[in-house]
């Protein structure tokens, strides 16, 4: 709808133009003030100036202008049609009464009401300006019909072809800036909408990624699990931050987290990179930007404590070793001086049974630690991995949509090049039309030429044997008159 209401209003804007400038040249044969000159004819019907005969040109240019409204007609009425159409479409499958998301189409259907009562206003406005341009368009023609050669009266003319031509470009300047406006509302659009379209895809391969992931890790990891007792406060702190938070990207998807995290690196850390963040990510607030930063500090304070709980544990992991290694040390100089004694070696048993069953626990609890951070690595691995695929993944996506550009490109190149060919044939055959044209002229010319000649000298001809009738006739007239001069002397 919107482009139909520009197409009309930019043809009344045209016809309006034309309008006045057919006013202007209505004027000029009244007024006899800048008159063309009428190019003179010879006999053939062609001018001196060797060109086409004016009434031919005439018919010629309202032939253009008859077909040329009559293709903005039918594009208008194909454009109309299909307006109603897509209309139609809309309100039988969108506005269903019958959809489970009524209540949020209707959102959308106030929207549009608003937007149509808009456009309906602003179709008005137009009109009424056009309408009185219009006006005062017909009032200059009514006033050029009863020209009056004044100075009052050409100073009226004049105040009033000011008035319609200043009108005319208030029109084209508001127009523009409305142009303007909704080019810029469109570009902003655009931004969002592929925003959206790559976030759209990114899940896709996320969840893609997500299910390879899962699937990989329940064919692979043993059947035991790991009792939260055994890991360390720090690491289960952690972990549980992680599932009551969305994840590693704190609920946020592969790609607005990674431009978060690339913009804050960039500024270090400083409140300065929400701007460029929020720049970079129409699709997210203020707000959450905000929240999202508080949840990053958090989870890079959890995760510094992981790795120094994960080091004191590898500390503390060597030191119980050398104790262990420290205590059969000692049980086993205890077992040589005490050997001997049967109580003491009672004792020394009992207190060996001890140790070793400490140190069997000892070695379970590391083994289940162990066997717990090695799990955690191949979690880390795996989604390292994914990661990778993912990378590979895009970069192939890449590489296609470069290869269409660049097919698309050779097409419209290849399309330019046939277009401009087929310009420099109609512009050489138009050039040898005017070359024959002017050799039609010539010919014509000397024909004209050459006929002058042969009737100047045919009337020379004339002339000349009209004379020699008239000097015989004068001779004869003589003679007459000797005759009877002599007949008249014989007589007497």
């Amino acid at each position: 709808m919107a482009a139909l209401t520009t197409v009309v209003v930019a043809a009344a804007a045209t016809a309006v133009a034309g309008a006045v400038a057919g006013a202007g040249a209505g004027a000029a044969p009244g007024s006899g003030v800048g008159a063309a000159q009428v190019p003179q004819q010879n006999d053939s019907g062609f001018d001196t100036s060797g060109g086409i005969r004016p009434f031919q040109l005439q018919n010629w240019k309202q032939k253009v202008s008859r077909t040329k409204k009559a293709e903005f007609i039918r594009t208008a009425e194909k454009l109309r049609n299909q307006v109603i159409n897509i209309e139609k479409d809309k309100h039988s499958h969108f506005y269903n009464q019958k959809s489970d998301f009524r209540s949020e189409q209707s959102m959308l259907e106030e929207l549009e009401n608003k937007l149509i009562n808009s456009r309906k206003t602003e179709r008005a406005k137009i009109q009424q300006q056009l309408a009185k341009i219009h006006n005062n368009v017909k009032k200059l023609q009514h006033q050029l019909k009863d020209v009056k050669p004044t100075p009052d009266f050409v100073e009226k003319l004049r105040e009033m072809m000011e008035e319609i031509e200043n009108a005319i470009n208030t029109f084209k300047e508001e127009q523009r800036l409305i142009y303007e406006e909704l080019i810029k509302e469109e570009k902003s659009t655009n931004n969002e909408l592929s925003a959206i379209s790559r976030k759209i895809d990114m899940w896709a391969l996320s969840n893609l990624g997500a299910e390879k992931a899962f699937r990989a890790m329940s064919g692979k990891l043993p059947g035991d699990k790991v009792m939260p007792s055994t890991l360390p406060e720090e690491v289960v702190d952690f972990e549980k931050f992680l599932q009551q938070t969305g994840g590693r990207q704190g609920g946020w998807d592969d790609y607005d987290h990674q431009n978060f995290v690339k913009v804050r690196n960039k500024h270090k850390g400083k409140p300065t990179f929400m701007g460029e963040v929020l720049e970079n990510l129409p699709g997210r607030t203020q707000d959450e930007v905000q929240q999202h930063e508080k949840w990053y500090q958090k989870f890079l304070a959890l995760e510094e404590r992981k790795k120094e709980s994960i080091q004191n544990w590898k500390t503390k992991k060597q030191q119980k070793k050398e104790e262990i290694f420290k205590l059969k040390e000692k049980a086993e100089n205890l077992s040589l001086l005490f050997h001997n004694k049967k109580e003491d070696n009672q004792k020394h048993k009992e207190e060996q049974r001890k140790k070793q069953k400490l140190a069997v626990e000892a070695w379970k609890k590391q083994k289940s630690l162990e066997r717990s951070m090695r799990r955690a690595s191949q979690v880390k691995e795996e989604e390292e991995k994914e990661k990778k695929q993912q990378k590979e993944r895009r970069r192939q996506f890449k590489l296609k949509l470069l290869l269409e550009s660049y097919a698309q490109q050779k097409k419209e190149q290849e399309e330019f090049l046939r277009l401009e060919k087929e310009m420099r044939e109609k512009t050489e055959k138009a050039e040898k039309r005017k070359a024959a044209a002017e050799e039609i002229s010539r010919f014509q010319e000397r024909d004209l030429h050459k006929l002058k000649l042969k009737i100047l000298d045919r009337q020379l001809k004339e002339d000349e044997k009209a004379e020699k009738q008239r000097k015989l006739a004068k001779l004869k007239e003589k003679v007459l008159r000797a005759e009877i001069h002599l007949f008249l002397l014989v007589l007497s």
